[in-house]
Order: structure tokens, then sequence, then C-alpha cells
């Protein structure tokens, strides 16, 4: 049992060894209770019962755990001490000369290398007045617990580098029942990969598991970089490790057992001449004639016509009829392609008559994608949005240039995504009656969990968080040295209603129309915090609607190479009672691990008082230093970009599965099954999501 892991996905945790003979004190279950609201939490009746039936020493070791992974969770794990120990006041207050000077003595320590702080006597803060809404943690199960695994390798996205964390956890700890957990299909290739690369490394199923499920040359590839420790997408070229032998003659097996390797190896030609460089395929050559033959024409560049560039030279020509009949093999590509065709072709019926032919087959990711695309696509938005493949949620955004589509060919279009949607959804068991939140129209379908960080709550990106109640928005870093002094930045830009500057919070402006920065501290040797805190009121009267929070490495070392950093937001209504960090107060928190200098955690959209999570990696302006001011203008189109995005809804997602196999109702009491933001299957159950419902 992993207790993290069961807090974090589902807000559950099990309590075990119950008797009908113990009975703990009550005052036990008093003080465990209290203790846990201090952190934003409280224990359901169903938790507190099966306390009840527990021994002292029972309960006490699960009080420790569960205090021990909250606290992890939210990041009252660490000590804050912020330069300015009364802020906000303290910085409001303060004289400009004042905090000049304490800022240039600090950075004058840095070049003697020596930590300069000033000293001040922290005042007595008094008790947090603020009234807030605590979480509850449920009672769980086992098998529920259990089922985290099977929903995360059956899911249909790419997942994340901590679920991928948790599916090891699961590998290493259940090595003799695993398969048992396995579910019928994995969809997913990158995610195929992953979990094959553990079950090979801590259990013995691997193998049967790689005969049953890798079809294609490019999941035997994804499994190649895999086990090298490299990026599954294909996204960025990996090294590739030398195998055992037996290694390599079970990954050749696997692609001898492939349907067109050749064609498909050509897509990654010269990863796969690297992979070869380390199978040595020509010792098997005997045994793996076609595989050999398939490197051949890798090594010595043979000709070989592949579907890409016969269909390249079909667009071309515009040959629709060709290119369709090409295509209709592969009914991903076709539906990837539809509204270039659409747009080109002659004829439009006949496209639209070919993708109805095969959009049975085609993924439901994509059906959604699509479907949400043609939905918005003549609402012209002057952006269009890309998250490219890779580690690194990196979001292109480009001018918006596309002609529209013919009215009556759009709706045609977004009529066969949905029937193929309706007819994937129908075959699955039924619902019975259905009740949904409608405010799941604010909270994306999270296809991009590839790049997803870990957080307190994930949501899919561009998915909009309404701020709990309170005038006072606080952003939070806390971070530790890497090998070298680590300075880490938190600032703040804000925009108007156009998403034109109005001004920054950062290092070197500590206040400014309503903002406050809790000064800069440009080293951890045993961790640093910062905070900057947002006057709603105040800001909107300047004319502010955007906030967004940006996390820079001035000292440019990656945060996946420091030993902790993360970042999130309060909401206080008292911003100066209680500490300045007050776990119970925390609305989400965000781990920085990616391989990137620049995080944007998310956007506070004043007006409409909501956070709109993006969970954002950017590329720095190299011309300048990496800054809020240097990176202004990358992240002004980043926040239009975020506000341009076109995402179906978690709204119309699970409306399509009650239409297809349940009852609308209008209350939770009449339903068998409910959607919503706080009861059931929620926004932030996206391993359900993904798993059961994608």
């Amino acid at each position: 049992m992993n207790t993290e892991m069961y807090l974090r996905r589902r807000s559950k945790v099990i309590v075990a060894n119950q008797s009908d003979h113990a009975e703990l004190d009550d005052a036990y279950l008093v003080s465990m209770q209290k203790n846990i609201e201090s952190l934003g939490y409280t224990f359901s009746t169903d938790v507190l019962k099966a306390l009840k039936q527990t021994s002292q020493t029972q309960a006490i070791s699960f009080y420790e755990d569960v205090v021990a992974a909250l606290k992890q969770l939210v990041g009252a794990n660490v000590v804050y001490k912020p330069m300015y120990p009364n802020f906000p006041k303290q910085v409001a207050n303060a004289d400009e000369v004042e905090l000049y000077i304490n800022a240039q003595l600090h950075y004058f320590g840095n070049w003697l290398g020596v930590r300069i702080l000033p000293e001040y006597e922290k005042e007595a803060r008094g008790e947090l007045t603020d009234n807030v809404s605590l979480k509850t943690i449920n009672l769980g199960s086992v098998d529920d617990f259990n089922s985290i695994f099977t929903l995360l390798v059956q899911s249909k996205s790419s997942v994340s580098e901590s679920d991928k964390n948790d599916i090891k956890w699961f590998a290493q700890n259940y090595t003799d029942n695993i398969v048992g957990l396995l579910p019928d299909e994995i969809p997913n290739k990158e995610n195929l990969a992953t979990v094959t690369c553990y079950l090979l490394e801590y259990t013995q199923h691997g193998g049967e598991l790689a005969k049953q499920y890798f079809k294609t040359a490019t999941d035997v590839l994804r499994l190649i970089v895999a086990l090298s420790g490299g990026d599954v997408s294909l996204a960025e070229k990996s090294k590739i490790k030398s195998f055992k032998r037996a290694e390599r003659r079970m990954i050749l097996e696997l692609l001898e057992n492939c349907k067109s390797i050749t064609e498909d190896m050509l897509r990654y030609k010269e990863q796969w001449k690297r992979a070869g460089e380390r199978l040595h395929p020509s010792e098997y050559k005997s045994r793996f004639p076609k595989t050999e033959k398939a490197f051949e024409v890798l090594r010595d560049d043979k000709p070989f016509e592949t579907f890409n560039s016969k269909l390249e030279q079909r667009i071309k020509q515009h040959d629709t009829t060709e290119s369709l009949a090409l295509l209709k093999t592969r009914p991903g590509e076709l539906a990837r392609k539809l509204d270039l065709l659409l747009r080109t072709a002659s004829n439009p019926q006949e496209v639209l008559d070919a993708f109805s032919e095969v959009a049975p087959s085609v993924s439901s990711t994509v059906l959604w994608q699509l479907w949400a695309h043609l939905k918005e696509r003549n609402h012209q938005k002057p952006i269009r949005v890309f998250f490219p493949k890779g580690n690194v949620g990196k979001a292109q955004a480009i001018e918006n240039n596309l002609p529209k589509l013919n009215e009556e060919t759009r709706q045609k279009a977004i009529a066969i995504c949905r029937d193929a949607l309706l007819a994937k959804y129908k075959t699955l068991p039924p619902l019975g009656k259905v009740y949904i939140d409608r405010e799941l129209k604010d909270f994306t379908i999270p296809f991009a969990l590839r790049s997803a960080s870990k957080a307190l709550r994930t949501v899919g990106r561009g998915s909009r968080l309404a701020l709990p109640s309170g005038n006072t928005v606080r952003f939070f870093i806390w971070w530790k040295d890497g090998i070298d002094r680590t300075d880490i930045d938190l600032s703040a830009l804000a925009l108007d209603e156009h998403s034109q500057f109005k001004m920054q919070i950062a290092y070197y402006n500590l206040k400014e129309l309503g903002g406050y920065h809790s000064g800069d501290i440009t080293s951890a040797p045993d961790g640093a915090s910062e905070f900057i805190d947002l006057e709603i009121d105040k800001m909107l009267e300047a004319g502010v609607r955007y906030v967004i929070m940006s996390v820079n490495s001035y000292t440019e070392q990656p945060f996946y190479d420091l030993p902790e950093c993360f970042a999130g937001f309060m909401m206080r209504q008292h911003p100066q009672s209680g500490e300045i960090y007050e776990p119970r107060t925390v609305g989400n928190k965000i781990d920085l691990t990616a391989n990137t200098r620049v995080c944007l955690p998310f956007i506070i959209d004043l007006k409409k008082r909501s956070v709109i999570w993006t969970d954002l990696a950017v590329t720095r302006n190299p011309s300048s230093q990496n800054n809020v001011l240097g990176n202004m203008s990358t992240l002004t189109i980043m926040n239009k970009a975020m506000l341009s995005l076109v995402k179906p809804s978690l709204l119309d997602l699970f409306t399509f599965h009650a239409e297809a196999r349940g009852e609308l109702v209008k209350t939770i009491d009449d339903a068998d099954i409910v959607f919503s933001l706080k009861q059931g299957i929620t926004p932030f159950d996206t391993d359900t999501i993904v798993g059961e419902y994608l």
C-alpha cells in the first residue's frame, strides 16, 4: 500500500487490521481529526468508524503515515523562511531605499560567497482567521487502490512521469500478482513500452506481455528506447544501451513477428540504425531473416517506396481518389489530414464518405480532438495552439490563417465524429441514470498527460478552477540548491483584458498595483522560499485582468537537476493572519521537475476569479537574462494561446457517454453514477477518466 499515491489520486486511505474487539479511545480520533485539519483535510465518517476498530498502536502508525503523505502533497514538509518574515505588510510599508539596500547587500554576498540576509524580528501573526473548506479523505479498499495500476496501463493517452513512477511502484511491489492487474488491452503504445520495461526489470512476465501486445516495428523501437532510459514518445533522440544476448534475441523476435517492418522502420531510420548497432541482427539472420533484410535497406539506403512518399505524391497531384484509397488503410492518418483534404478536394463529399467509412476504426482521442477542432473551426481565433510530442509541455502558438470550411461540410464532418464516438461508447456496459454537473464545462479532457507535472490536483491543460473566497492570491515557491548555487525566481506578469502588459512583480520590482514580493533569495543550501501576494480588487481597479505565474531558473540549472523544487498558490482572506505559508489554504501545488528553466504553472483570471491550469514549460529568450522581463514577449503570447485553446470539455465527454449508454437525470439523488466537481467522478480523477471514459 502506498498511502501518498492513494491520497494524491483518490483522496482515500485504507484502514487495515480492524477488529470487532478493538475500540480506540475517542480522544485519539479527535486529536487525529484536528491535526489533519491544519493541513486542509478531514476524515470521513467511514474512516473514523474504521479507525475506531483499531488498536492504539495501529492507529498511531496509520496517522503518522497519513500525515507524512499529506505534508508532502501540500508542501508542508519543509521550512519556509522568506527574506521578509512579516510579509506582506512589511513589504507594503517598507521604504524603497530599504528594499533596495537589502537586495544589493544580498547580491554583494553572492559575489563574496556568503549569504547576507536582513535581520528582522518576526512579529506574532495570530491564528489563521480564514474560513477554509476542508478536503474529505474517504475510506478506500485494496481493489480500488489496485485499480490505479490497471487504469493507468489501459489509458488511451500517454501517461506522465508521475504516472510512470506509480506504475513502476506496482511492478516493484506486486511482482507475483501483477499479471492479474493487467488489462485486456494496452491501447497507447508509449504506455505499452513503459509497462513492459518495468515488468522485464522487476518481474518474470515482461516477455509474455511483449509477445501478446507488440504489433509494429515502432512499438519495438519504443521498448528499446524505454529499456535504454530514453524518450518513448520518440520526439527526442535517445542513446541506445548495449543489450545482453537474451535481450537482443527477445527484441529481434518481437520485430520479426511484426508486419511491414521495413516501411515502419524507415519512419525512424536514424534511431533504428543506432539500435541495429546494439542488436547485431546479422548474427541472427537465419533465425530472423525478415528483420535482417529490413536492416539492410536502412544501412545501405536501398530504394523503398513508403506510405508517406506515395501519399505525398498523390496529394501534390491533387489526386483525391487515390489519396483516400491510401489513407483508408490508415484511418488515424485520414482523420489527421481531414481538414486539409476538405479544403483542397474538388468534391468534399468524397472525402466525407471515405472518413465515414473508417471513422469507427479511428481512436477516440483523435476523434475527440478532431470533433473539438471542427466545432470551433469557423469561429476564427487569432492563434492556433499545438502541444508537440516529448517530455516537456512546450506549447507552440502560430497565427490562425486557415480559410473557413464550407458550413454544410463542417457540420457533416462533426456528425461523423460524433456518431463514431457514440458507437464506441454504446459497446461499453450501461451506466444507468447519470447526473452531470454543468460546471464540468470548465475542465478539458486530459489528453496531454505525457508532459504533466506531479501536482496535488492534476487536471487537463486549459481547465479553469474557481478561486476560493478571499481577496488575496498568494503564489509560493520552495527549492533547494543543486550541485551549485541555485537561484530560482518567482515572478508575476500582469496583463490587461487584451493580454497587453500592465506591470510585473519580480525581484527587481517588489511592489506595485496591489502586488507584493517577499524578497529575492539567490541561494538555497538548506532550502529557500519566495511568495507573491496579489490583491484582486486593487489590481482590477488598475486594469489588470490576467496574472501569469512564472518560475525562472536564473542560474540556468534545469529544474530536473534540483533535489526539490515546487510551486503553488494559496487563497487568503486575511493575508496577515496565520503563517505566511498555511497548508490548509493551498489551492494547488505542482512539482517542477521538467528539463526546462522556465515554467508557467498557471494563469489567474482576476475578473472571472478562476485559475487557468497551464503547467507549461517555455523556452527562454537567449538574448536576455532568464527573468520575467526577458521572457515577456513569450509569456504574453502564451497567455493569448491558452485563452485561444480549443479542447473538448469533460461535460462533452460525459454527456456523450450518458447519451450512448445511460439516462440523464437532474438531481444527484436520482443518479446511479455522478460526474461532478466534488462527488462521484471528479475532474481530478484523471486515471479513471483516461482509463475508462476516454
